[in-house]
């Protein structure tokens, strides 16, 4: 798939691409869920002060409360019926947009670029709604949560889905929609372009087709590393923006004390007990969760409250008062996140794409890359 300079580039069809993206994808997905499970958490404790802090001691508290499926695997459904067409869009769009560019002539990093924007825009139309409902159900844990108060008490995924179109309506399963596609169009282009270069410079210095394993998950690992550094400032607004609490305006100006307790409802959502509500003139507090790939940012103490939905303002606003290690706070783990990830994910597609060109052998379109 990923040229050497100067030689043919081998062009297995369209649809073994897309196939060969979905199973990879999916399965990398479903094998770094556990870890987006306690992400979410992370990001998402409306607790003072936090239940979970440590990676480790998150990981050994939800499966000692709550058990793999409803635990660690909540909200495993979604993801896998929205990883699966998401990535299968993602591949099918950018290996089509790539062959399209490189044969009208466009500079070939260039084209992995412009791919990769294409490609994530495609697959978003799947995989956020899909992420919302994912989200939801992670930081929920299981029904009826005795452990975990997360302000969500869904059934499950059907439940899930009807109960927010009727309460919040349907745009409600786009929300992050917009700061979605600021932090991972960048992300999703800059790793296929670092991925397509360390890919032709592996092929170039093994001088073989066939690069090993190690290579292959190496390659993988660099561009989703690389790409993920890069990113950190967008990761890290977009966490800000969709995770903080927006206090109700209605009850700061009239004085009025939060609630302290939380019951759950048949409505699929926990309401707060002990004060009093009027639907007409009383907003609800909101806490905005993040989507998509799980955010490694958790702000320091004390930082500033992003009021702005604009991404652009907000990366000013953590500027102006965190300076620049405002923008990579968490870069590390990010860092290591993208890199498992990618070369999980990217290692499973060559894999199944070179299985699928044996068993299911088709023309194999070649042209020459300058």
């Amino acid at each position: 798939m990923t040229p050497d300079d100067g030689d043919l580039e081998r062009r297995p069809p369209l649809l073994q691409c897309m196939l060969a993206g979905g199973l990879g994808g999916t399965s990398g997905d479903m094998l770094m869920h556990s870890l987006d499970t306690v992400k979410t958490r992370q990001q998402g404790d409306p607790h003072i002060p936090p239940r979970y802090t440590s990676l480790g001691s998150s990981y050994y508290t939800i499966f000692r409360q709550e058990g793999i499926r409803r635990g660690l695997y909540g909200g495993w459904l979604p993801a896998l019926l929205g990883s699966f067409p998401g990535t299968v869009l993602f591949f099918g769009t950018y290996e089509y947009s790539k062959r399209h560019m490189l044969d009208y002539g466009v500079q070939p990093h260039i084209a992995y670029l412009l791919s990769g924007f294409l490609g994530d825009f495609a697959a978003s139309i799947v995989y956020v709604p899909s992420e919302v409902l994912k989200t939801r159900l992670q930081l929920q844990g299981r029904y009826n949560n005795p452990y975990f108060a997360s302000g969500y008490n869904y059934k499950g995924m059907t439940d899930a889905a009807r109960t927010i179109v009727r309460r919040e309506g349907f745009s409600a399963l786009f929300h992050g929609y917009k700061a979605t596609l600021y932090r991972d169009m960048p992300f999703s282009a800059l790793q296929f372009m670092f991925y397509e270069q360390a890919q032709s410079w592996a092929h170039k210095w093994v001088g073989s087709r066939d690069i090993g394993w190690q290579l292959e998950l190496l390659t993988g690992a660099a561009a989703g590393g690389l790409a993920g550094s890069i990113t950190c400032p967008l990761d890290v607004v977009k966490t800000r923006l969709q995770t903080q609490v927006v206090p109700d305006p209605t009850a700061s100006a009239t004085g009025a004390s939060p609630a302290t307790t939380q019951a759950p409802t048949k409505d699929g959502t926990i309401k707060p007990t002990g004060t009093t509500e009027s639907s007409t003139t009383q907003k609800l507090q909101k806490r905005l969760i993040s989507t998509s790939s799980p955010s490694t940012h958790t702000p320091r103490p004390g930082a500033v409250t992003l009021d702005t939905s604009s991404v652009f303002t907000g990366l000013r606003m953590i500027y102006q008062t965190e300076g620049i290690t405002g923008w990579f706070r968490g870069v590390g783990p990010r860092a290591v996140w993208t890199s498992i990830q990618s070369g999980c994910m990217l290692f499973l597609y060559q894999a199944i794409l070179r299985q699928l060109e044996t068993r299911m052998p088709g023309e194999q379109e070649r042209t020459e890359v300058a």
